[in-house]
């Protein structure tokens, strides 16, 4: 590359392809606990979008944390189970037990304060022509072009939402000396 020409556009999205492998540490660690529970001290912060497709959650849980929560994965856990695109995990709220599925692809942080490791991710906001496609593979295909601008438009609206401030817990749990991988530096401004 000579000295006067630009970076071209990354057309890769190398930024996605990391959020999702750092996301992979995380269903790798919860993976770890599934089998074997947590070793030693290790326990972990979880922050989530409650927004985000494919979270499920009680509706009484859903009103306190509109926006985000942030989970504990620690001594009183239950039915943990991983797949490759989401956890669910039964946990105790107010001595209620609630059982909650969330998407890799929701989660928003992730630290083990044992070890004063995390993560920091950006919910991935849809993709809104894989939203159309994802409607015609389910079987709704739109019936002509302005069917499909319609669906379009109504998804990207979708897509616009964004998340509310993070749950104070978070904010508890980390410290200035966390090694927290934020992927904004490496994002084209």
């Amino acid at each position: 590359m000579s000295q006067g020409e630009d970076i071209s556009e990354d057309l890769m999205r190398y930024d996605l392809l990391a959020q999702h492998a750092l996301r992979g540490v995380v269903r790798l660690a919860l993976l770890r606990v599934e089998r074997e529970g947590l070793p030693g001290e290790h326990h972990f912060f979880i922050a989530f979008n409650t927004k985000h497709p494919g979270v499920q959650m009680s509706d009484r849980l859903l009103a306190k944390y509109k926006n985000e929560m942030t989970i504990v994965i620690q001594h009183q856990f239950w039915n943990l189970r991983t797949t490759e695109e989401h956890f669910e995990i039964e946990l105790s709220f107010d001595n209620i037990p609630e059982k909650l599925s969330i998407p890799f692809a929701a989660i928003k942080g992730f630290f083990d304060p044992s070890v004063q490791f995390g993560l920091q991710f950006e919910t991935a906001e849809p993709d809104v022509t894989n939203l159309a496609n994802d409607a015609i593979a389910d079987g709704d295909a739109p019936k002509d072009e302005a069917e499909t601008k319609k669906l379009e438009s109504k998804n990207t609206a979708k897509a616009k939402k964004k998340s509310g401030p993070s749950d104070a817990a978070a904010a508890d749990a980390s410290n200035d000396d966390s090694k927290v991988v934020s992927l904004d530096a490496f994002r084209k401004k």
